[in-house]
């Protein structure tokens, strides 16, 4: 008899492992609840989201499903490096040796929803969307979800066999971990905050597409760009959470005059309904998390961000969440569906991992300093020429081993240690002079 599992969330993890799950000889039957409304019911212009970079490690966990990746590639950009622009006007090229896939989120969610939906019809799956999650029983093993749409029916009680909490940093599932026996959870704000910003495609012609756009201000302020398939570009703009020079703008001209100081040639692009639009989001803040384990019992599982959030720094988040629900399926294949086994396998085995990852999210790039931002793009450049010119003996550098590897996180963060702990001291120090 299949098993019942329940999804919480349909966010591109949450959907992945539907796929995965579903392929497994009917083994189970799968229902996915998601707090928000169908995205494929949106008109893509009303709902842009913001852009995720699936690298080898998402990429390979997506080649696992048939179609999947190339359906994913249809709808991405790709790019061969980043271009760090400099104040002079001058670029800094770092190029990729593997491309990475640039594509919306919501992008992203629509395809594999798409996918998963004309493959398996409704004996093996259902998807509801507008169902908040209200209550967990993991003893009775019930959910209790809220139906928000407009005339909606109220609240549903739903059994599960196994519970997967895919639900993101603020997980509902995670939540009720805080009230069983030795369960641990650190949840921790980044040092930085940041508001989104977009250029239309007649305004991004200019920058090249095809790859990161970056820009470093003083202070500690910054900005990431990239361009979508429609051409349009987003990104967002980042700065010190505390005594940040965001919060203060009050009008159109102060805007202009932020990106006047900080970013001269996005301050040139930009239309002035953006800097309107711009004045008005509200500023974002990123939560990390790490726990002591993702499962409880035979039964709950946790993935994605709702186990291991982490800073956006390094591109990491989606990806990881990927290799989640990879892992998993191979424990399932190790130990025979033995979904109690898998589950306690799978914290043994990612835990070192995802920290390692918030680990190295939170110190491989200096804050502020240009000397080490200096040698941040010197080490950089040396460890890429030479392991091109002699792998067998050099190393890829550490941002080659995250995005174009499937190294273990855990196995980089010790092998680069001495350059996180230099990072992590500098820029404990210019935060401490920030407050």
């Amino acid at each position: 008899m299949a098993k019942r599992v329940v999804i919480v969330g349909a966010g591109p993890s949450g959907v992945l492992l539907a796929h995965y799950l579903l392929r497994r000889d009917e083994h189970y039957d799968v229902e996915i609840y998601e707090r928000r409304s169908d995205p494929q019911t949106v008109p893509f212009s009303c709902a842009r989201t913001f852009p995720l970079v699936l690298n080898q490690r998402g990429m390979t966990a997506l080649s696992k499903v048939e179609g999947i990746l190339e359906a994913v590639k249809a709808v991405s950009l790709e790019s061969t490096g980043s271009l760090n622009h400099q104040k002079e006007g001058k670029t800094q090229f770092l190029p990729r040796q593997k491309p990475i896939l640039i594509l919306d989120r919501r992008r992203l969610v629509v395809t594999l929803l798409k996918m998963l939906t004309k493959q398996y019809n409704s004996d093996r799956l259902k998807i509801h969307f507008d169902h908040q999650c209200k209550q967990v029983d993991f003893e009775a093993k019930t959910v209790i979800f809220e139906n928000t749409a407009v005339n909606s029916t109220g609240e549903v009680t739903v059994d599960y066999d196994l519970l997967i909490g895919a639900d993101g940093a603020r997980s509902r599932i995670r939540d009720e971990f805080l009230s069983t026996d030795q369960f641990e959870l650190e949840k921790k704000d980044i040092p930085s905050a940041y508001k989104p910003i977009f250029l239309p495609a007649e305004s991004a012609a200019s920058l090249k597409a095809g790859y990161v756009h970056t820009w470093r201000g003083s202070n500690g302020i910054s900005a990431i760009l990239v361009h979508d398939i429609d051409g349009l570009m987003s990104g967002t703009i980042n700065f010190p959470r505390e005594n940040n020079p965001i919060v203060n703008l009050s009008t159109k001209e102060q805007v202009w005059q932020f990106f006047r100081e900080h970013f001269l040639e996005i301050a040139q692009l930009l239309p002035e309904s953006e800097v309107e639009a711009f004045l008005n989001r509200p500023i974002s803040t990123i939560l990390t998390i790490r726990c002591n384990r993702y499962h409880h019992g035979d039964s709950v599982l946790l993935i994605g961000d709702a186990a291991h959030a982490t800073s956006p720094s390094l591109g990491q988040g989606c990806n990881a969440a990927f290799e989640d629900v990879a892992l998993f399926d191979e424990l399932l294949d190790e130990y025979s569906n033995n979904i109690a086994e898998a589950l306690k396998q799978f914290t043994l085995r990612r835990k070192p991992d995802a920290h390692a990852l918030v680990e190295i999210s939170d110190y491989a790039f200096p804050l502020s300093g240009k000397l080490l931002f200096l040698e941040f793009f010197i080490r950089l450049r040396i460890a890429q020429i030479m392991h091109k010119v002699f792998p067998k003996y050099f190393s890829p550098s550490l941002f080659q081993l995250v995005s174009e590897t499937t190294v273990p996180y855990s196995e980089i963060l010790n092998s680069h240690k001495g350059w996180i702990s230099r990072v992590k001291q500098a820029n404990e120090k210019f935060l401490k002079r920030q407050r």
